[in-house]
């Protein structure tokens, strides 16, 4: 009677593990189709006329550049 109870505790969490698993890797994959689909569906680069990025979610995107360039605009 133990034997079974215990073989089929260990399948239990053996399936839980795996739909887990499953669960996680979908989640990463549609997490992965939505940086793609911005990717795609964003203009290439979003710039000033100087040449600025003022997408923060741009790799070249530079904080202190953009902040330098925001508080010249107010004070001048």
């Amino acid at each position: 009677m133990y034997g079974m109870y215990h073989q089929s505790t260990l399948t239990a969490r053996q399936k839980m593990a795996e739909i887990n698993r499953e669960y996680s890797r979908k989640e990463s994959l549609i997490e992965q189709a939505k940086r793609e689909y911005i990717k795609r569906t964003t203009p290439p680069e979003k710039r000033t006329e100087s040449g600025l990025v003022t997408d923060p979610m741009d790799a070249r995107f530079d904080l202190e550049a953009y902040l330098n360039s925001k508080f010249a605009d107010t004070a001048g």
